[in-house]
């Protein structure tokens, strides 16, 4: 079976050279040459690599998400009136909560806003929101832990 060029290559490469001006010294392979003679090129890339995923993985362990210990749940939402809206949901924090209640109309313009401060723990809130017209639907925009910066 003849061979394909690159094996002739490589093989040209690692013979000795007819016209060198040493004929006894033996030229080193391709791959010797470009990448050097010890396994430094390789334990570098391979530390580097093991590194990566040990970072990698502590990263995705330690991940708690973006909106700290307070999680919230809405239960039910209505809108009996054209002046009121009413939500009960579930909030679970370690130190209490500061959620805020948004109404809004089909349109999704905010027509009613509410701040409810709750215990720690977890509750079970329900509250009423007062709107300028009939609202659509009722929900929690955001919960954050009392004390907390915005």
């Amino acid at each position: 079976m003849p061979t394909t060029p690159e094996e002739d290559a490589v093989k040209s490469a690692d013979e000795p050279a007819a016209d060198a001006a040493v004929p006894d010294a033996e030229t080193a392979p391709a791959l010797r040459k470009r990448h050097g003679n010890g396994p430094v090129f390789f334990v570098i890339a391979t530390a580097f690599a093991v590194l990566c995923a040990v970072g990698w993985g502590y990263a995705v362990m330690s991940y708690t998400g973006l909106g700290g210990g307070v999680y919230h749940q809405v239960v039910s939402s209505a809108a009996p009136s054209a002046s009121e809206a009413t939500i009960t949901y579930e909030v679970n924090s370690r130190d209490g909560a500061v959620c805020l209640i948004r109404a809004l109309d089909e349109r999704l313009v905010e027509v009613g806003q509410r701040t409810v401060t709750t215990e720690p723990g977890n509750r079970m809130v329900s509250t009423t929101v007062e709107t300028i017209r009939q609202a659509a639907t009722v929900e929690v925009a955001s919960c954050r832990e009392q004390g907390s910066q915005d």
